[in-house]
C-alpha cells in the first residue's frame, strides 16, 4: 500500500470519527431537555432570600503591600494563609485578624498557596516553576525567616495551583503552565505521577486550577486555558477520565460540589457552570446579562460552594462577588456591594471548613472575612 493510499485512509477514518463524535454530541444534547434551574422552577422552587444583615464583612486583614493572589483555610477554621505579589506568605489568625507568620519568599511572583491538612505546613508556587513547602514550627533563621523545608521541582512552567490531598498529609497535587498536573510525595520531594503532557487526553495549554474530590481523594478535576475541565484518577495517570466542554474562555477555577458527584467552574467567558462528574453533562450556567461588547463581561476568577451546595460564591474581575442560588441560577446577593467591600478585582476566595465564614482576596491588597 502506497503512502498516498495510507493518507487517504487516514483522512477518511478521521472524518468518520469526527462524524460519529458529532452525532454523539447531538444525541447527548437531545437528552438534555432542561437544566437544573428549569427543573427546579417547574417544581415550584424559588430563590433564597437574604436580609440586609444576614451576611456582613466583619474583618479586614491588612498587611500585604501587593496584590493578593491566593488564600486557603485550615480545617479548624481559625487560620488563613494568603499569598501576595509582595513576595510574602502571611498566616492569619482568622478570629483576631492578627498575623502569626510572615514568610518572605525567594521568588516574589507567587500565584498559589495551600495549608496542609494538619495545619502545620504551607505550600506555595509561582513563576519559579517550583512548589515550596514551609513547616510553620521550624526555627526561624538569623533574618527572622522560616526556611524552606522542601522544594518540589520538575515542572517546566509556572505553578498555578496547589492542593494537599485531604486524607494524605504527604501527598500534594500541583497544576502548571507546562500543561500538566503532578502528584507529589512531599516527604521525598519526588513526583509520583504526571497527568497530561505527552498523553493525548491531557490539556493542550496551561493548566490553571485543580480541585480534589473530598469524597474520593483519588479523583481530581483540573481547569485550563484550553477552555475545558478534565477529570483525573490518580491511579490512572496515563489518560484523563473525562473531558468537559462548554466554556468559551480560560477555565480559571474549578471546585467540587459538596457531594463529590458534581463540580463547578469559573471562566474568562464570564460564566460559572455546574457539571455532572459521571455523565459529563453541563447541568447549569450561571451568568448575568451584559452588553454586546465582550470586553464589558467581567471574568469569573474564583469560586466556592456553601456546605449545603445551595450557594455558589463567585469572585469577578470587576470586584463583584456573587452568591448564586445553584438551584434556580439567580444571584441572591452581591457581596461586592456590602459595606467595607473590596475596591479591586476579586482574585481568590475560600470557605471555611465548617461553612461559617467566607474569605475573599483582592488586588486592593486586602482580605475580607464575611460571615
Amino acid at each position: 500500500m502506497s503512502v498516498a493510499e495510507l493518507k487517504e485512509r487516514h483522512i477518511a477514518a478521521t472524518a468518520t470519527v469526527n462524524a460519529l463524535r458529532e452525532r454523539l454530541k447531538q444525541r447527548r444534547q437531545a437528552l438534555l431537555d432542561t437544566d437544573v434551574a428549569g427543573y427546579a422552577r417547574s417544581h415550584g422552587k424559588t430563590a433564597i432570600c437574604f436580609g440586609s444583615t444576614d451576611l456582613v464583612c466583619c474583618r479586614t486583614l491588612q498587611g500585604h503591600t501587593g496584590k493578593v493572589y491566593s488564600l486557603d483555610w485550615t480545617l479548624e477554621r481559625n487560620r488563613i494563609v494568603s499569598a501576595s505579589q509582595d513576595g510574602r506568605l502571611i498566616v492569619w489568625n482568622a478570629l483576631t485578624s492578627q498575623k502569626t507568620h510572615a514568610i518572605k519568599l525567594h521568588c516574589a511572583w507567587v500565584m498559589t498557596c495551600a495549608f496542609a491538612p494538619n495545619g502545620q505546613s504551607v505550600a506555595c508556587g509561582g513563576l519559579d516553576s517550583a512548589c515550596s513547602i514551609f513547616n510553620l514550627n521550624s526555627q526561624v533563621d538569623r533574618d527572622g525567616n522560616i526556611p524552606i523545608s522542601r522544594i518540589l521541582t520538575g515542572h517546566k512552567g509556572y505553578v498555578s495551583s496547589c492542593q494537599f490531598v485531604p486524607d494524605q498529609e504527604t501527598r500534594l497535587i500541583t497544576s502548571s503552565g507546562d500543561q500538566t498536573c503532578v502528584l507529589w510525595d512531599v516527604t521525598t520531594g519526588q513526583r509520583i505521577s504526571v497527568f497530561g503532557g505527552e498523553f493525548p487526553s491531557g490539556h493542550t495549554t496551561d493548566v490553571l486550577s485543580v480541585s480534589i474530590n473530598s469524597s474520593n481523594s483519588n479523583m481530581f478535576v483540573s481547569g485550563s486555558c484550553d477552555a475545558t475541565a478534565r477529570l483525573w484518577d490518580t491511579r490512572i495517570a496515563s489518560r484523563a477520565v473525562r473531558t468537559y466542554h462548554g466554556h468559551e474562555g480560560d477555565v480559571n477555577a474549578v471546585k467540587f460540589f459538596p457531594d463529590g458527584q458534581r463540580f463547578g467552574t469559573g471562566s474568562n467567558d464570564g460564566t460559572c457552570r455546574l457539571f455532572d462528574m459521571r455523565t459529563g453533562h453541563q447541568l447549569q450556567i450561571y451568568s448575568q446579562q451584559h452588553g454586546n461588547n465582550d470586553n464589558d463581561v467581567p471574568i469569573a476568577t474564583s469560586i466556592a460552594f456553601s456546605i449545603s451546595g445551595r450557594l455558589l460564591f463567585a469572585g469577578y474581575s470587576n470586584g463583584d462577588c456573587y452568591a448564586w442560588d445553584t438551584l434556580v441560577a439567580e444571584v441572591v446577593l452581591n457581596l461586592g456591594s456590602l459595606q467595607n467591600s473590596h475596591e479591586g478585582r476579586i482574585s481568590c476566595l475560600g470557605l471555611s471548613a465548617d461553612g461559617s465564614a467566607l474569605c475573599t482576596g483582592s488586588w486592593d491588597k486586602n482580605l475580607k472575612e464575611i460571615i
